[in-house]
């Protein structure tokens, strides 16, 4: 007899082996027919794979968060056969599933964008032939002799990097079409459906590698209806009318040139935003006790090795040699802190220590990851280190989480997850320092009353950290603060402090970023509003329109009122009609203008239009500046009448 418990604590007994597709029939019909896959004692997978022993079982459905990325990795896989039929000299190498879709990336072929109808097309004649989807388990060398008959050499490198104590793998065939995976999938290819489609070609690396082959990667999405697969384009639609890219030119904030790639040509107002936020965290951060420091750009390579990063990150710095000795730009802001904390002999009444930087930090990313403001190579950091006592740890933490979503909640940021991610398989410090540092996470969490999800293995070479995403209008899920434990470093640095006992201790080591890279939180903010930043944020706050050349000394005036009261005005004096003024800073998103013709001069008055609005108030100017002054004013801090 075979016991299957369920979730809600019930038992099924079988007389032998079964698959999760029998417990679903079993329990219902309707079930079988929304089952996608399972979890077998916590492991996802298949439905046709046989359950030889008492197991806790759960039945993935289309309705459940992890039936999507099953759906979208055996589209892969259609993919990957669709392209082996119509390119036989194709090497396949690897498709994962991915946020919005899923990849296939391909050696020895070229793909344009052309080509993609012709490859749908052959996908939906696969899928049409409802092929088994079917797994077999074999030896490690089984399946390397296999991948070598059929000339699969990307498979076989991949066997053959696997750690030495891997001595079965999974093999899954649909027709003649087989692969290397762990899975799960769908039972057949028939299961995809046709709510998918293939999006974008691009250029890639094998592994990620610039110095290994060049691969050509096909893009796609898939839904499990139709109508969800529709919606998705609707929604990247707008989200193309949203991208900061665009709208940072419309407003005229930045450009890049590839004289600099992966670094940004601030222009006169984009850098004024960029200020701004620097004035706004700083004032957040003075007034909770922070202070501020500023390190070196080009330290020694020993001072990386000392902190790991030459050893655990060199692949992403950029280094150079003067004087035979080797630098680096600093990638991470941590060590320099350190060394600022370092100076001087601290006592535990001295903690906690705030130590806040505005760190410029320079990491590599390839060519052709590189994304506008969103993925850069070079970017500054709200970053800042707290030390302090393990007594002190959890309190810190959420600290830290409070002032970070009180931060967010002045963006009007609310719709939150957060993720604990867990130690890497490449790291430093033993278990027990990972153990209480991860617990210790969790537990302020818990005590706060937020949730959380666990994303194994996602942890910094050095702690494990909580990370901060966020979802637009259109559903996108951005990652943006973050903050992280820490007691690998004060050991590699051999940072103490002394205790209440006299002797020597180590602190404990909080990283935080609240907007993680000004450069990035300005893109997704630009993505997230649209462009529509709030007042007290924008660039260019208030533009003065004269409607005649007779108004432009009375604009001028109000201007320069406006900007001694704190408000960033502009005018515009050019010879236009007012209706072209009003349609051109309505796009560079100004969030109000004031127009003026004789008699506002005439009154000292004001007419006022704001952004995304055609309602006209005309008032006082001396009551507009009141106004405007009130809205100016940073969120959440106190300000003297």
């Amino acid at each position: 007899m075979i016991e299957i418990m369920l979730p809600d604590g019930s038992k099924l007994g079988f007389e032998q082996p079964v698959c999760a597709l029998d417990v679903a029939h079993k329990i219902s019909e309707g079930l079988a027919r929304a089952a996608v896959a399972a979890t077998v004692d916590g492991t996802p997978t298949d439905l046709m794979t046989p359950i030889t022993h008492d197991a806790a079982v759960s039945i993935i459905t289309t309705k459940d968060k992890d039936a999507l990325p099953i759906l979208r990795h055996t589209a892969a896989h259609v993919l990957a056969h669709a392209v082996s039929r119509l390119y036989p000299s194709a090497q396949v190498t690897i498709g994962p599933a991915i946020e919005n879709g899923f990849y296939y990336d391909f050696f020895g072929i070229v793909v344009k964008e052309a080509d993609l109808p012709a490859i749908e097309a052959e996908m939906h004649k696969i899928v049409a032939a409802d092929y088994p989807i079917v797994r077999t388990v074999m030896s490690r060398e089984k399946a390397r002799e296999l991948f070598i008959k059929r000339g699969e050499k990307y498979k076989v490198e991949i066997l053959d990097d696997m750690p030495d104590d891997v001595t079965e793998v999974s093999v899954y065939t649909q027709d003649d079409y087989v692969e290397l995976c762990r899975g799960p999938h769908l039972s057949s290819t028939g299961k995809l459906g046709k709510a998918f489609k293939l999006t974008k070609v691009s250029a890639a690396y094998w592994r990620g590698d610039s110095t290994k082959e060049s691969l050509q990667r096909i893009y796609g999405t898939a839904f499990f209806t139709e109508k969800e697969l529709k919606n998705y384009f609707v929604l990247l639609e707008a989200a193309e009318k949203r991208d900061h890219r665009k709208l940072g030119k419309e407003m005229d904030l930045f450009h890049f040139e590839e004289y600099a790639p992966g670094d940004v040509f601030w222009h006169p107002r984009g850098w004024t935003l960029f200020q701004t936020l620097i004035d706004y965290m700083r004032k957040r951060q003075k007034a909770v006790g922070y202070v501020e420091i500023n390190t070196p750009q080009l330290m020694n390579r020993v001072l990386w090795e000392t902190s790991g990063h030459w050893n655990w990150y060199k692949e992403n710095m950029f280094t150079t040699t003067i004087e035979d000795r080797a630098f680096a730009l600093k990638p991470m802001n941590c060590p320099g802190g350190v060394l600022v904390f370092k100076q001087g002999i601290t006592s535990y009444r001295d903690l906690p220590q705030y130590i806040g930087e505005f760190g410029r930090v320079h990491r590599y990313e390839a060519s052709g990851a590189i994304h506008g403001l969103l993925r850069v190579r070079a970017f500054t950091q709200d970053d800042a280190h707290i030390f302090c006592t393990p007594e002190q740890f959890k309190t810190e933490c959420q600290n830290v989480v409070r002032l970070m979503l009180s931060i967010y909640k002045d963006f009007g940021l609310t719709d939150m997850s957060i993720k604990l991610s867990t130690r890497p398989a490449e790291r430093i410090g033993t278990d027990d320092i990972w153990d209480m540092l991860e617990q210790g996470l969790a537990d302020a969490l818990t005590d706060m009353g937020y949730a959380y999800e666990i994303n194994p293995g996602d942890g910094a070479f050095y702690g494990p950290k909580l990370d901060f995403k966020f979802r637009d209008a259109l559903g996108r899920a951005w990652q943006l603060g973050t903050l992280q434990a820490d007691l690998n470093l004060p050991e590699r640095f051999d940072v103490t402090y002394i205790g209440e006992d006299g002797q020597k201790h180590r602190p404990i080591m909080l990283h935080r970023a609240l907007f993680g890279s000004l450069e990035r939180f300005i893109g997704v903010l630009i993505e997230i509003t649209a462009g529509h930043l709030p007042f007290w944020l924008a660039p260019v706050q208030v533009m003065v329109l004269p409607v005649t050349n007779a108004q432009d000394d009375y604009a001028k005036k109000l201007a320069h009122r406006l900007n001694l009261a704190g408000v960033r005005a502009e005018t515009d004096l050019r010879n236009e009609k007012i209706g072209y003024k009003v349609r051109e800073h309505s796009l560079k998103k100004i969030p109000v203008m004031l127009v003026v013709g004789a008699k506002e001069a005439a009154d000292n008055t004001v007419t006022i239009r704001r952004l995304g609005s055609n309602e006209q108030t005309v008032m006082p100017f001396d009551e507009a500046l009141r106004q405007f002054k009130l809205a100016a004013r940073y969120p959440s801090l106190e300000y003297e009448d």
